[in-house]
């Protein structure tokens, strides 16, 4: 008997063929789709950490404390103005004495001194013109990090202090000659400026117009130079009050 062979042929219709590829092609698309949005989520988070880190570099660490009061004002709190450049926070924009930086490092970097500390997300420059505000243009969305509501809040500062002795009585007017304060500060040009005022028969004296930082008053009294300094937190929009008590009756 003889016997029949059969072969079977399996295979795809040009039809199935077809639909394959429009699937993967949908697959496709809205799998590229997702990239897309978790590559500009990511660029945006990367360019809010990038300003933030930038906004303690200009202005200090509000969180840093020490001695109970906050100790971190970066470059501001160094110099005494706002950086005309954000090159000026790795290199000292002019031979400035009072200039401590680097105040920044490049991220996975040791020296500290490209640029991608100052671009975005995007690898756009980040805009700065010298004030208050970070801001980066890039990807279709604004993205704008205020550092501080005005330059006036970091640089236009008051600070009052109140000189007795040591049972808290004020000099009053015969004595308020005798006492001497000095407050020393950065002049915002890489330099120190001390002022030297006298206080009102109540003690008291105010220094206008001081930036932010960690300054230092001095008070002496003059008959037998007794001297005590006093280091002065000053924040933005602040009006620090420090009551100094010699170390004797003095009158």
């Amino acid at each position: 008997m003889d016997r029949i062979k059969r072969h079977f042929s399996f295979g795809y219709t040009l039809i199935e063929v077809l639909l394959v590829v429009i699937i993967l092609g949908i697959l496709s698309t809205v799998a590229l789709r997702s990239l897309g949005k978790v590559n500009e989520t990511a660029r945006i988070e990367q360019t809010r950490q990038t300003m933030d880190r930038l906004a303690v570099a200009l202005v200090g660490d509000p969180t840093v404390i020490a001695d109970g009061q906050r100790a971190s004002f970066g470059y501001v709190g160094d110099v005494g103005a706002l950086p005309a450049t954000l090159d000026a926070l790795v290199q000292n924009p002019g031979s400035y004495a009072t200039w401590n930086g680097p105040y920044i490092r490049d991220q996975f970097s040791l020296g500290g001194g490209n640029s991608s500390f100052k671009q975005d997300g995007w690898g756009n420059a980040l805009l700065y013109s010298g004030s208050v505000t970070l801001t980066s243009n890039s990807g279709g969305t604004t993205l704008t990090r205020q550092i501080a509501a005005s330059v006036a809040e970091l640089t236009l500062n008051r600070i009052t202090a109140v000189v007795t002795d040591w049972d808290r009585t004020p000099p009053g007017a015969s004595y308020r000659d005798s006492l001497r304060c000095i407050l020393t500060y950065p002049n915002g040009a890489g330099g120190m400026t001390a002022r030297t005022k006298y206080p009102d028969a109540g003690g008291r004296v105010q220094f206008d117009s001081i930036p932010i930082g960690l300054q230092d008053l001095v008070v002496v009294y003059l008959p037998t130079s007794d001297t005590l300094r006093r280091k002065i937190a000053v924040e933005p929009k602040s009006s620090p009050y420090v009551e100094v008590a010699l170390y004797r009756n003095s009158w």
